[in-house]
C-alpha cells in the first residue's frame, strides 16, 4: 500500500468585518465629523451603513456616498426639504426621534434576517433615542461626541450636583470659578450658552436634549465616548470624568487636510457647491499670510446691525478679507432695508461670496486669520491648519470653544461684546490687529497655530493617539466587547 500525503488542513472561516451603523441628527455640523468617521472606520477594515433624514443624504456630494463598503439608509423626517427658519424645531424633533426609530429597528431586524447582524451603532449628539433602539435589541453603541470634551464635562457636572453652583455663578458675569479636572478659571461666558438661565425661546428643547443624553450614557455599565478631539489638545477634560470612557479620535477632518492618507478625500461638493471658483483665483493673487477669512458657519446668524459694525472694521482694517455671506436659506429674495449699506465699497477692498470650499479656503498660503462664530468643527479646522483666529462666538458650544483659543491653546482672540451684546467695530478691529499686525501676541499666536498642527497630524498620523484609539476601538468591538 502506498504512502499518502497529508491532507491539508481545512481553510479557516473568514471573519466578517465589523458591520457599524451610524445615526446622525440631520444638521450640516453633525454631518460632516460623522462622514469624515465614517471613512475612517472603512480604512480600519470595517463596514458601516449611515443612516440619516432624506435632506441630509441630499446635501452630501456624489464622491462621498460612493465608497465601498460605505451604504446609506435614508429615512424621511418629514422635513424633506430641510429644516428652514420658522419651522417648529420641537415637532421637527419629535419628528426625527419617531421616524429615525422607525427606521433603525427597520435595519437591525434586516441586518440579522441577512446574516450580517450590526457589531456596534454610534449614535451623534441629540439622537439619544437611537441608543434605546439598540439596548433593545441588544447591540452594543457607543456616543460619537461631535463638541468638545470639555463642552461634555460641563453639561456633566451641570446635571451631576453643579447645577446651582453654576447658575449662581451666572449671575455675576465677572465671577470666575472652577469645575472638577478642568485646569483653567471659567466665567458665564465661557459655559455652553444653553446652560444661561435665560436659554429659551425656540432652542428651549436643548437642554433637556442634553440632560436626556447623559441619561442615556448613564444606563451603561462602561459608556464609551468617542470625541471629536485628540489627546493633547484635551488631556484634562478627557479624564474628567471617572465613569465614562472618553477617547479622543479627531480631528475629523478629510484626510487630504490632515494626514494624507487619501489626497482624493477634499469633500468638496454636496448641493452648496458653486459653479464659481473665482475665490482661488482671487486667494492665489494675495501675499501669503494676508488675508482676513471671515465665516459663521451653516446656522449662526449675525443682524444687520452686527454685520454693520464687522464691515466698517474690516474696511478700517485695509486688510484683503474673503467674506461668506450666506444666500437666503428660503429661497427669498434679499430685501433693500437688508443689504448691507457699504456693500460696493465691500465688494471693492475684498470678496464677498455665497459660499466656499472652507477647508481649500483655511490651506491657502494667503490666509493670515479666520474670523469665526468658533462652532467646533471651524475650530478644529483651524487647528489643524495651523490658522490664527478671531473668535466671534454667538451660541451653543461656541464660547467654550472662544475659551479654549483664547486662554488654553492661545491660537487666537476673543472679541468683546458691549453692554448691548454688540461687538463694536473697533473692538473688531482691535482683535484683527493683534492677530494680523507685528507684535509680541501675534508672534505667539502664530507659534502656537503652527505647534497645535503639528500636533493634531501627529496624532491623525499611522500610529498617532487618535488613529492608535480608533484602531482600539474597531479591534474591541469586534472580538464582541461591550462598547
Amino acid at each position: 500500500m502506498g504512502s499518502h500525503a497529508p491532507s491539508p488542513p481545512p481553510a479557516a472561516a473568514a471573519v466578517a468585518p465589523p458591520h457599524f451603523l451610524l445615526v446622525t441628527f440631520p444638521a450640516q455640523g453633525h454631518i460632516n465629523p460623522a462622514l469624515q468617521f465614517a471613512k475612517r472606520l472603512l480604512r480600519g477594515g470595517a463596514e458601516v451603513t449611515f443612516a440619516t433624514s432624506v435632506s441630509a443624504c441630499s446635501r452630501m456630494s456624489k464622491g462621498q456616498t460612493h465608497l465601498e463598503g460605505l451604504h446609506f439608509a435614508a429615512f424621511s423626517d418629514g422635513y424633506d426639504d430641510g429644516f428652514k427658519q420658522g419651522d417648529d424645531m420641537t415637532h421637527f424633533v419629535s419628528e426625527v426621534k419617531r421616524r429615525g426609530s422607525e427606521k433603525l429597528k427597520d435595519l437591525i431586524a434586516s441586518s440579522v434576517g441577512e446574516g450580517r447582524p450590526y457589531t456596534c451603532l454610534v449614535y451623534s449628539l441629540l439622537i439619544p433615542w437611537a441608543a434605546e433602539v439598540a439596548r433593545d435589541f441588544h447591540v452594543p453603541s457607543a456616543l460619537l461626541w461631535i463638541q468638545p470634551a470639555t463642552v461634555l464635562d460641563m453639561y456633566y457636572y451641570y446635571f451631576h450636583g453643579y447645577g446651582e453652583f453654576i447658575k449662581n455663578k451666572c449671575l455675576d458675569p465677572s465671577c470666575s470659578f472652577e469645575l472638577p479636572g478642568l485646569p483653567y478659571k471659567l466665567t458665564s461666558r465661557d459655559l455652553p450658552s444653553f446652560l444661561a438661565p435665560n436659554s429659551s425661546g425656540v432652542y428651549a428643547f436643548a437642554l433637556p436634549a442634553f440632560k436626556n443624553q447623559l441619561d442615556t450614557i448613564n444606563q451603561e455599565n462602561n459608556p464609551r465616548i468617542l470625541v471629536n478631539t485628540f489627546d493633547s489638545l484635551e488631556p484634562e477634560a478627557l479624564r474628567a470624568i471617572d465613569r465614562y470612557n472618553m477617547v479622543g479620535i479627531g480631528p475629523l477632518i478629510p484626510s487630504a487636510f490632515i494626514d494624507g492618507i487619501d489626497p482624493s478625500d477634499t469633500s468638496f461638493g454636496g448641493d452648496l457647491f458653486h459653479k464659481s471658483k473665482d475665490y482661488t483665483e482671487w486667494l492665489d493673487s494675495k501675499a501669503p499670510a494676508s488675508v482676513i477669512y471671515v465665516s459663521f458657519g451653516s446656522t449662526a446668524v449675525i443682524s444687520k446691525r452686527q454685520a454693520e459694525e464687522l464691515a466698517c472694521a474690516l474696511l478700517d482694517c485695509g486688510r484683503p478679507f474673503l467674506w461668506v455671506i450666506r444666500a437666503d436659506q428660503n429661497g427669498k429674495e434679499e430685501k433693500d432695508e437688508d443689504r448691507l449699506s457699504c456693500l460696493q465699497e465691500l465688494e471693492e477692498k475684498g470678496m464677498i461670496v455665497p459660499w466656499c470650499s472652507q477647508l481649500e479656503v483655511l490651506s491657502h498660503p494667503s490666509l493670515g486669520c479666520f474670523v469665526t462664530h468658533c462652532g467646533w468643527n471651524s475650530t478644529l479646522e483651524s487647528l489643524a491648519l495651523g490658522v490664527p483666529v478671531v473668535a466671534f462666538p454667538q451660541w451653543t458650544d461656541q464660547g467654550t470653544n472662544a475659551k479654549l483659543v483664547e486662554d488654553v491653546w492661545r491660537t487666537g482672540v476673543r472679541v468683546r461684546p458691549n453692554e448691548e451684546g454688540l461687538v463694536e467695530a473697533e473692538e473688531v478691529r482691535r482683535c484683527l490687529e493683534t492677530v494680523m499686525a507685528d507684535g509680541e501676541r501675534r508672534e505667539e499666536v502664530r507659534r502656537n497655530a503652527v505647534k497645535w498642527k503639528e500636533l493634531a497630524r501627529e496624532a491623525a498620523a499611522e500610529g498617532g493617539s487618535s488613529d492608535r484609539n480608533l484602531k482600539n476601538f474597531i479591534k474591541e468591538v469586534g472580538q464582541g466587547c461591550q462598547c
